[in-house]
C-alpha cells in the first residue's frame, strides 16, 4: 500500500510540473488574449554551454509525450549530448578535419542519436560533476577539440585503434559514463529499451525551412555549420511555414524552432520579439524605448527579404526554442508563445517569452514538427 501511494503521489507530482505557466496578459502595454496553449516541463537553463539544440528538442519531446498521453518525464539533454560528441568526432577524423567540431547541432541530430543511442531520464544520468546543476562547457569543449585536431593530423603516420577510447574518455572524465542499465518506475532498461518504451518514432518528425535558393517543396541540406550531420530539410514557400506552424498549434501540436535571436527586438529581458516597421539603427533612442510600451506596426517581410538577410549572413541559426502556445494582442496581431532555455529573465514569464508572427517570418530558420502537424495539402505538396 505504501509503495502504491507513493506511485500515486510521485506521479500527480510530475504531472502538476508539467503543467504550463500561466504567463501575465499584460506586459507593459501589450495586452494578450491567449488563443492556445501546450503544456511543458519547466523551463531549464542551458547556461555555459551552447546546447540550445537540445534543450529545445527535448523540451519538445517532453511535451509530445504528454501530447500522447504519457507520463511526464524531464529527459536528460547532457545523455544526448554525450552521443553527439561521440558521432562528431567520428565524422571530424573521417572528413579529415574538415568538418564542423562544435557544441552546436540541430533538431534532428537529436532524432538520429535518440534512434542510435536511446535516452533516459535526467534523474539517471545528469552529464554534470556532483555539485553542479547547470552545464559549463567551455573547458570540456576545448580539451574534445584539441583531442581530433591531434588525432586527425596522423602523428605516427596512421590512426591507433585507441583514440576513440581516449576521446570517451576524456568525454566522460567531464561528463560521467552513463549507466549501461537503470530501474525507472519499478522496471529495468538500457537506455535503447527506455527510448523504445516511450513511444516516440523518430521518422514521424520533420524538419522544414523556407529558402529560395533551392526548389520549393523539395528536401535539402541546409548549409549552416551546426547542420554538421548533413540533415534534409523540406523546403516551403514562408506562407506556407507560418500555415503549418499556425495549423501545428492550434491542433495541438508544439513546435522545436530553431531561429536568428540577434536582433535587437528580441528581448529576454522584455519577454518580446518584435520587427518594427523601421530598421532599429534608423529609430530614436525614444522609439525603441517605446517598441516595448505597446504594439506597433511590424515589417512582414517578403521571401526575398528573407533569403538576402540568409545570404548575407544577418540571419544565422543563433538559437533553439520551443513554441508551446498562440496568443493575440490587442491589434488582432499574432505570436506564438515559446518557452526559452536560459532560465529565468523576465521573473514574471518565468523563462518564456512571445515571439510576433513577423519576427517568426523573418528569422525563422528551421522548424520541426510531428508529420501530422503538417496541413494535409502541404504534406501532399511534399510527398510526405
Amino acid at each position: 500500500m505504501k509503495k502504491i501511494a507513493f506511485s500515486l503521489f510521485l506521479t500527480a507530482t510530475i504531472i502538476t510540473l508539467a503543467t504550463s505557466q500561466d504567463l501575465p496578459t499584460d506586459i507593459n502595454g501589450y495586452h494578450f488574449t491567449q488563443v492556445k496553449k501546450m503544456e511543458a516541463m519547466p523551463v531549464q537553463n542551458q547556461f555555459k554551454s551552447s546546447t540550445c539544440w537540445v534543450y529545445s528538442t527535448n523540451s519538445f519531446l517532453e511535451s509530445e509525450l504528454i501530447r500522447l498521453g504519457k507520463t511526464p518525464v524531464d529527459l536528460s539533454e547532457m545523455y544526448v549530448v554525450r552521443a553527439a560528441y561521440i558521432k562528431k568526432a567520428e565524422n571530424y577524423i573521417r572528413r579529415q578535419g574538415a568538418a564542423a567540431f562544435s557544441e552546436g547541432a540541430e533538431n534532428h541530430d537529436v532524432m538520429n542519436l535518440v534512434r542510435e543511442y536511446g535516452i533516459v531520464p535526467h534523474a539517471v544520468y545528469s552529464g554534470m560533476p556532483a555539485g553542479q546543476d547547470k552545464p559549463v562547457h567551455g573547458e570540456m569543449e576545448a580539451v574534445l577539440k584539441g583531442i581530433v585536431e591531434a588525432v586527425h593530423k596522423m602523428p605516427d603516420g596512421k590512426l591507433s585503434k585507441q583514440w576513440k577510447s581516449a576521446f570517451i574518455g576524456a568525454l566522460d572524465g567531464y561528463m560521467g559514463t552513463p549507466p549501461a542499465s537503470f530501474q525507472w518506475e519499478g522496471k529495468t532498461y538500457t537506455p535503447q529499451t527506455y527510448f523504445q518504451s516511450l513511444g516516440i518514432k523518430p521518422e514521424d518528425y520533420i524538419a522544414l525551412t523556407s529558402y529560395n535558393h533551392h526548389p520549393f517543396h523539395k528536401p535539402f541540406v541546409l548549409e549552416v555549420s551546426d547542420n554538421w550531420s548533413n540533415g534534409m530539410f523540406y523546403n516551403l514557400t514562408i506562407d506556407e511555414l507560418i500555415q503549418t506552424a499556425e495549423h501545428a498549434v492550434t491542433n495541438g501540436f508544439s513546435i522545436a524552432w530553431a531561429t536568428d535571436v540577434s536582433e535587437k527586438t528580441f528581448s529576454a529581458k522584455e519577454g518580446l520579439a518584435i520587427i518594427p516597421e523601421k530598421a532599429w539603427d534608423d529609430l530614436s533612442q525614444g522609439a525603441r524605448d517605446s517598441l516595448w510600451k505597446a504594439p506597433g506596426k511590424e515589417k512582414w517581410v517578403t521571401q526575398e527579404e528573407r533569403q538576402q538577410a540568409f545570404d548575407e549572413l544577418s540571419t544565422t541559426d543563433d538559437h533553439g526554442m520551443h513554441i508551446t502556445g498562440l496568443v493575440t494582442d490587442q491589434t488582432g496581431a499574432k505570436y506564438f508563445t515559446v518557452k526559452n532555455s536560459w532560465g529565468t529573465v523576465k521573473k514574471e514569464m518565468a523563462g518564456y517569452l512571445y515571439v510576433s508572427q513577423a519576427y517568426f517570418r523573418f528569422k525563422t530558420m528551421a522548424i520541426m514538427v510531428h508529420k501530422d502537424a503538417i496541413p494535409k495539402a502541404i504534406r501532399q505538396k511534399l510527398g510526405i
